[in-house]
């Protein structure tokens, strides 16, 4: 689509499943990795990349199970859409490239599967920015009312199969466009039409729909071990942590974003709020890329 003019759109074979991904920029540039979110795919950053392709040299991967990356039947422990299962198809495509040291940006589910490749990839993660989440076991953790509602989607994604999938397939359009109109971003009058269509065409078949119930299905159960083994083991994300998050979102609302994350660093940890909802990306490019410049250009 419009945006990215000079991006090769190229697929992977990694860790069983193939994974697409656009890849541009300046090169010989420090590398970063932009990872996007439920219920999008890399075409979140379309604004924002083209912001950056003169300062880095950029991977823009779809996560499995979005976009047009494979999107396997859940296993019956949902490990093969872990986010560490994640994490490593992201760490493998880079390997692939020829890349064994970049840096990682991501946002909703793609800031909670970065967080996880810099658990167990310390040695690859140079910098660390995660968009409007605080730590999944955190907020699990501090579940009431105000949380379940804004967030229900977090328990009703959950649910066993398939339930969930048949209620969202009975109408996806509908449902997709309530989701990115939601979380404070005020409907959807800063994605154009062009960019909707991307995230339809990728999103509203019974594949997608059942790999999204799978991200979640894993985040509150395989994920929340994996997170109890990692702090139990005291691992840190060992790099520096770079924050964003909206104010008109649920993180700003029922969190506090930087203390929860400062608790499970161990590098520096910085950050912005920024005059948006969830969505922030598509909201406020420009000072989205501006953020991402200043945090992480050596």
């Amino acid at each position: 689509m419009d945006g990215f003019e000079g991006f090769e759109l190229r697929r992977f074979a990694v860790n069983g499943v193939e994974i697409a991904a656009r890849i541009g920029g300046r090169e010989r540039a420090p590398l970063l990795m932009l990872l996007h979110g439920f219920p999008q795919s890399h075409v979140l950053w379309r604004r924002v990349a083209r912001l950056l392709e003169d300062c880095f040299r950029l991977v823009l991967p779809d996560l499995r199970g979005y976009g047009d990356s494979s999107k396997p039947h859940g296993a019956a422990d949902h490990a093969n859409y872990s986010k560490r299962t994640m994490a490593a198809d992201l760490h493998a495509l880079m390997r692939s490239l020829g890349h064994e040291r970049y840096a990682v940006c991501g946002h909703d589910r793609g800031g909670r599967v970065a967080h996880r490749l810099a658990l167990d990839q310390p040695q690859a993660v140079r910098k660390l920015c995660v968009l409007d989440i605080a730590p999944t076991l955190d907020m699990y953790a501090a579940t009431d009312m105000r949380f379940a509602t804004a967030y229900y989607h977090w328990f009703h994604l959950i649910q066993p199969s398939p339930l969930p999938e048949r209620m969202i397939g009975s109408d996806a359009p509908f449902y997709l466009r309530t989701k990115l109109g939601g979380w404070g971003s005020e409907g959807t009058a800063f994605m154009e039409d062009a960019a909707f269509a991307e995230y339809e065409r990728c999103f509203c078949t019974p594949e997608a729909i059942h790999a999204a119930c799978e991200d979640y299905r894993a985040a509150a159960s395989i994920d929340l071990e994996h997170d109890r083994a990692s702090r139990a083991a005291g691992e840190k994300i060992a790099c520096d942590l770079h924050v964003l998050w909206g104010e008109r979102g649920v993180i700003h609302a029922l969190f506090d974003p930087l203390t929860l994350w400062r608790a499970q660093c161990a590098g520096t940890v910085s950050g912005l709020l920024m005059p948006a909802g969830h969505y922030i990306a598509e909201e406020l490019p420009e000072a989205t890329a501006q953020a991402l410049i200043g945090f992480f250009a050596p």
